[in-house]
């Protein structure tokens, strides 16, 4: 039931009691006051509700950033944000010769520091993916086929300045609230293209070590193909092998019963980092060593690609080029209006108790002033990063024992309902003891709620137990049951660990740390790709329906939901999901690149307006899909659909 006076402010907004969130994010209810009579009712209501929202929250973002959960997240994202971003800049860097790792490092520390010290959502990391590599370089690809090709930087300076003028446009007239129409369907899809575009990446980077035939790759001044060798190149092979199935090993070990707690939770915690640093030492050791690997490229401290300025004078492009930048700006606009904020969707998606509200409305503007800034500098704009952004929430998840789970809504042990608000928000550490004592508020169907939502609750409910090694200050010895009943209770939602990770971003650009750098050899980025790649698509919701099919059904649990679903559904509904995987994978191969963005987005209206014209019943598509985030979280954009 709810209490009559929150009717009121439900109907106050428009909304329905039935829209309430009932995700363990909503202990925190936000009873927002009516807009003064002078700003406008349309024109930029949600960032003002998003500022409003988050401002009284925003000292307790550093507050509670005293955390050791904090520690092997920056640990974590510095290593899986910074080192992808320079392997997928190695194609950008090496047929442009405009951009270097100095652009890359610079793309990424910028994009932490706004989204951090600025953001809504600090949380969601951000940083130079290969969507964007991809678009760039087609780009480039375009205007240098041209008679008269223009300045390449000048040219993506106005590409960038009109994405950021519609990134702008977007959030003041509240288009964000399209996201209300994203759920797995879209998210799954979008999450397959990108692990196979990892997996793509590495096996690019390592065919790339092998000296080419007859000089038919033109050396560049970040690398010299003929410097390759046939024996550098086995051994990066080897290197990524290496960096593979040691950083599996790690996760499996964290996973498993093996060794003390405190011990998994550092396989956990430190195991792909570790895998880095000892693969890539082995590139030192005796005749590996002698074989001579290819290592990172790496240009001078602070310095751009040319040692050209860093302000890039788009403003003296020819006139007729300004007006041909505008379709490019807009596929830009198109690929982050989805990227960006499906990262910051999965980065607050169901699997995570938020009590901090989200703010999609004015970060997709903080997003348009980093992709201008970019392209003044002549920097790859950054955006949400995929599967960095969930990876991160993942690493600061705090779990714990209940012995007993409180239905939120149900009164509390002392009668009455107990909901936090900003001047009084339980910090990690309450919420911890509030485990132990079994006060934890988990997501659970009210009682008038449909059969259908019950059974979209259940098939798409939190995986934490697969996701991260139970907290060792909540596991006791002696407990064999004890993995079983451990469930996230907190998030440790600061802002510290993604502008720390950017700030070690801005550190490797001093001349001895890029000398560090440049020590990392290629095999071992190509063998984090793979990891990374694979692991997401362990995780992914299209693999799972396919690999339902090779379980053996007698070893399938009875309450399995897709027991339910007809298998020629289930086919059904993968096959249209790979068709959109396969036409954005296609597309991406081909000098129509530019157009892949737009692909990806029609992802969004195939769910909406075909899928529900297929032969599937109400309850089938209830447990083939589902949101990506909890109430709470879609609360900013107007609900879920």
């Amino acid at each position: 039931m709810i209490p009559k006076n929150e009717k009121t402010n439900y109907a106050r907004e428009g909304a329905t009691p039935a829209s309430v969130s009932r995700s363990p994010s909503a202990t925190l209810c936000r009873n927002e006051k009516s807009l003064p009579a002078w700003v406008p009712t349309f024109i930029g209501r949600g960032i003002i509700r998003d500022i409003r929202a988050r401002t009284p929250y925003y000292a307790s973002d550093w507050t509670d950033a005293w955390n050791y959960r904090v520690v092997p997240a920056i640990v974590l994202i510095f290593f899986a944000n910074v080192l992808p971003g320079i392997a997928f800049s190695l194609d950008l860097i090496e047929t442009t010769q405009q951009y270097g790792v100095a652009e890359v490092l610079l793309s990424s520390f910028m994009a932490a520091f706004i989204f951090s010290i600025f953001g809504a959502q600090p949380l969601c990391i951000a940083g130079v993916t290969g969507p964007i590599t991809v678009l760039n370089k087609t780009i480039f690809d375009i205007i240098e086929r041209q008679p008269d090709a223009p300045n390449y930087l000048q040219f993506v300076g106005w590409v960038y300045l009109w994405g950021a003028i519609l990134h702008w446009v977007t959030a003041a007239l509240n288009w964000c609230n399209f996201l209300q129409y994203v759920t797995l369907f879209s998210c799954d899809t979008f999450g397959f293209y990108v692990s196979w575009v990892y997996l793509q990446y590495g096996v690019q980077v390592i065919t790339r070590q092998f000296p080419s035939d007859g000089g038919s790759t033109p050396p560049t001044p970040s690398f010299d193909s003929s410097t390759a060798t046939l024996d550098g190149a086995f051994v990066g092979i080897i290197l990524a092998l290496l960096m593979t199935v040691t950083a599996f090993l790690f996760r499996t070990l964290s996973q498993s019963s093996y060794f003390h707690r405190h011990v998994r939770r550092f396989f956990a915690d430190y195991g792909m980092p570790i895998s880095l640093v000892a693969s890539s030492a082995m590139a030192y050791w005796g005749r590996f060593n002698a074989a001579n690997p290819t290592t990172l490229p790496t240009g001078h401290a602070f310095m751009p690609a040319g040692d050209r300025p860093w302000l890039v004078r788009f403003w003296e492009l020819d006139g007729k080029w300004v007006g041909i930048a505008f379709p490019f700006g807009f596929a830009l606009w198109v690929l982050f209006f989805f990227d960006h904020n499906v990262s910051s969707l999965m980065a607050q998606g169901t699997e995570f108790p938020l009590r901090k509200p989200p703010g999609f409305h004015y970060d997709f503007f903080l997003l348009g002033v980093t992709t201008f800034i970019a392209g003044l500098l002549g920097i790859p704009a950054p955006n949400g990063l995929i599967p960095q952004a969930p990876i991160h929430t993942t690493s600061l998840l705090v779990m714990g024992h209940p012995k007993k789970l409180d239905i939120e809504g149900a009164p509390s042990i002392d009668g009455a309902q107990t909901r936090a608000s900003p001047s009084r928000r339980p910090s990690v550490r309450d919420e911890k003891r509030d485990a132990e004592k079994g006060h934890v508020k988990r997501d659970a169907p009210p009682q008038d709620d449909s059969a259908l939502t019950r059974t979209r609750s259940r098939i798409h409910a939190p995986r934490t137990e697969d996701m991260l090694e139970p907290d060792p200050t909540q596991s006791r010895d002696g407990e064999g049951d004890a993995r079983r009943h451990e469930v996230a209770v907190a998030v440790v939602e600061q802002r510290v660990s993604n502008l720390a990770q950017g700030s070690l971003c801005l550190v490797l650009l001093t001349g001895p740390f890029l000398h560090v750098l440049n020590l990392i050899p290629r095999g071992v980025l190509a063998g984090l790709f793979w990891y990374m790649g694979a692991d997401a698509l362990q995780g992914n919701g299209i693999t799972r329906k396919i690999l339902y099919f090779f379980r053996d059904k007698a070893l399938t649990p009875a309450d399995e939901p897709l027991r339910r679903v007809r298998k020629s559904r289930i086919l059904l509904f993968v096959a249209v999901q790979l068709v959109g995987f396969g036409a954005t994978m296609a597309i991406t191969q081909t000098i129509a690149a530019i157009g892949f963005p737009i692909i990806i987005f029609l992802l969004v209206p195939t769910r909406m307006w075909l899928i529900p014209r297929l032969p599937f019943t109400p309850e089938e598509l209830a447990i083939l899909d589902g949101p990506t985030a909890s109430p709470f979280t879609m609360e900013s954009v107007g609900g879920s659909m």
